[in-house]
């Protein structure tokens, strides 16, 4: 692909907890002529988004329709419970589901969490979201279970959380319509999630290779300047060849012979 085919945009979109920060970064040294847009969504509202073209990508929660959309898994999240900063539970490092038997657990309607069963006592109504979830936690009304990214953009000074070891988790993953091939600007951005160096195989829209003629003019250089040009070794002989009589071979010698005595 050459500088003038690429797009001149490309739109990813995220879901709240996740941070595209340091991949943007990249992505604007790398293709510094190659605008991104950032675009939010809710996980719920995320695959629809790609489905229907409103972006290139997106940074999203599986699970995902894999009939329609393509994912990468990037990394898992740890679960923790929100709880008020004064409750009996901040005294641990971690709380168990068990500790939680007596507790009002809060399930709001756009929990991400996959429950077989839910942990603690229900409250009298599902909040409708997780900000509306943790409003009621800071009155005092249930905790809540959510990824740690979400616990930390939803940040009280009134509220802390604790890890909860085997809670389910959430998967976050990159995720593009599905086709038969990839375009190239999402092969970019999948090669700076997963860390490719600029000089990869794979995603180069924005660094084409080294032309092969200048590499072979490296090649010739390197060679002339290893054979006599200006080279301090000293060349041998060709090989069955011996050094003329009295010097070296191909040359005078330096010291002149004793005359022979008669």
């Amino acid at each position: 692909m050459t500088g003038s085919d690429i797009p001149s945009s490309f739109r990813l979109a995220y879901v709240p907890g996740v941070t595209p920060t340091k991949w943007v970064r990249v992505w604007h040294e790398r293709l510094p002529h190659t605008s991104l847009e950032l675009v939010q969504a809710t996980a719920a509202e995320a695959p629809g988004l790609l489905a229907g073209g409103g972006a290139d990508a997106g940074l999203v929660r599986l699970p995902v329709d894999r009939d329609v959309l393509s994912a990468i898994p990037l990394y898992t999240e740890t679960t923790v419970v929100v709880i008020p900063k004064d409750h009996v539970a901040t005294a641990a490092e971690e709380v168990s589901l068990a500790e939680l038997s007596d507790e009002i657990v809060l399930h709001p309607l756009d929990d991400l969490l996959d429950w077989e069963t839910l942990p603690g006592r229900p409250a009298v109504e599902r909040p409708a979201t997780t900000a509306d979830a943790i409003e009621l936690v800071a009155a005092g009304v249930g905790v809540l279970l959510v990824p740690q990214s979400l616990a930390r953009l939803h940040h009280r000074k009134d509220l802390t959380y604790r890890p909860v070891p085997g809670a389910p988790e959430s998967r976050v993953a990159l995720s593009w319509p599905e086709a038969e091939v990839t375009p190239d600007l999402v092969e970019e951005f999948i090669g700076i999630v997963r860390g490719r160096t600029v000089n990869s195989t794979r995603g180069r829209a924005a660094t084409p290779p080294r032309p092969a003629k200048d590499k072979a003019k490296d090649k010739a250089k390197a060679k002339r300047g290893g054979a006599g040009g200006g080279s301090a070794a000293r060349q041998k002989p060709a090989a069955g060849r011996k050094p003329q009589a009295g010097g070296r071979a191909g040359g005078q010698s330096g010291k002149r012979g004793k005359p022979r005595g008669r």
